[in-house]
């Protein structure tokens, strides 16, 4: 929605940080990286449904139906999260993680924002 958008806007303006080359340093799982959203996630494969869970200390848990083969439960939880953040696959960059539970994303100009990553940004700026 044209409002979600603007929300997204707003929150990348406020929270937009310079990136070191190596990542960008967060107090949560999520931060911008100009227009980048950079997530660190804990994978859960072969779950009962694709679902994005809540924050475990510096990491939001992601869980996915696909097995943990050959990296098909990546590749299912990218194109999952490419329709949670409403953009193309394309736009998902797997910085590590791509045969293991502990992942980085960077998402490319997110359309929208799941609740829980809406939340934890809006507490990231206050602080």
């Amino acid at each position: 929605s044209d409002l979600c958008r603007i929300h997204v806007k707003k929150a990348r303006a406020i929270t937009s940080k310079k990136s070191s080359g190596r990542g960008v340093e967060m107090s949560s799982f999520c931060g911008w990286d100009g227009e980048v959203l950079v997530l660190n996630i804990l994978g859960t494969p072969s779950a009962k449904k694709d679902a994005i869970g809540k924050a475990k200390g510096s990491q939001l848990k992601v869980s996915v139906t696909a097995a943990p083969v050959a990296g098909r439960a990546t590749d299912h939880m990218v194109k999952f999260l490419a329709r949670e953040f409403d953009v193309s696959v394309s736009d998902i960059t797997v910085v590590f993680g791509r045969f293991n539970l502990n992942k980085q994303m960077r998402i490319r100009a997110p359309g929208s924002l799941p609740a829980v990553v809406a939340k934890a940004l809006a507490e990231e700026k206050n602080t």
